[in-house]
């Protein structure tokens, strides 16, 4: 089992004979638009400069600039050390009015939390991470339906975070490792066993599971 930073991950992966599971850089461009409700591809850097439109730009990997919705390309103003080869995903400028945070194992949620609201940590001055039982319905209502849907191919340990746009509705905001995303107000107890499955000894790696290898350097 691990849980920790992508840097540390891989740092660590090969001593600790693991193999971590993670959604692959194209997972949200080529989810079906019914679950994403909005445009987004995956790119290069150096494409992603060039662009002279506005739009939310986002490296697929570490944060290595900032993500966020930029008037165009070049005001993105990366280190010019990084390589323009750096994958990096291209999506319309949407408003995620409220997010939910869903750790996923064999296609079946573990546990959810409120994750953002109006842009801030959805945690209270007491500590405490609020949801309205308004929003918990719809958000689980559109995991369910992605989870349910044969098109959608997903790691069989996963943390998936939904979203109402605002004008548009409950959609998937993006995923990401189980062992490198935050719990929020997530049980951890149910975590523990989404972390168990997202770590494989080196040793029992599936085929089905080889998609979803996290691939160092």
């Amino acid at each position: 089992m691990f849980y920790g930073e992508t840097i540390l991950a891989d740092a660590i992966q090969d001593d600790l004979g693991i193999a971590l599971l993670e959604p692959t850089a194209d997972w949200l461009p080529r989810l079906p638009k019914r679950h994403r409700l909005r445009d987004v591809r995956l790119t290069t850097l150096e494409d992603a400069l060039a662009l002279r439109d506005r739009a939310f730009i986002k490296p697929t990997d570490e944060k290595i600039f900032p993500a966020r919705v930029y008037a165009g390309g070049a005001a993105v103003d990366p280190d010019p050390r990084l390589r323009l080869d750096l994958p990096a995903l291209v999506s319309e400028p949407v408003v995620f009015e409220v997010e939910f945070r869903f750790f996923v194992v064999e296609r079946e949620v573990a546990t959810l939390s409120p994750y953002v609201r109006g842009g801030e940590i959805a945690r209270s001055a007491a500590g405490d991470w609020e949801a309205d039982p308004a929003e918990v319905e719809p958000a689980s209502a559109s995991i369910d339906a992605l989870l349910a849907d044969a098109d959608v191919e997903l790691p069989p340990a996963v943390v998936v975070d939904i979203g109402r746009m605002a004008g548009r509705g409950w959609g998937v905001v993006e995923a990401n490792p189980a062992w490198a995303s935050g719990l929020c107000g997530c049980d951890p107890a149910s975590v523990l066993r989404v972390l168990q499955r997202a770590a494989v000894p080196r040793g029992m790696v599936s085929e089905a599971d080889q998609r979803w290898v996290r691939r160092v350097g």
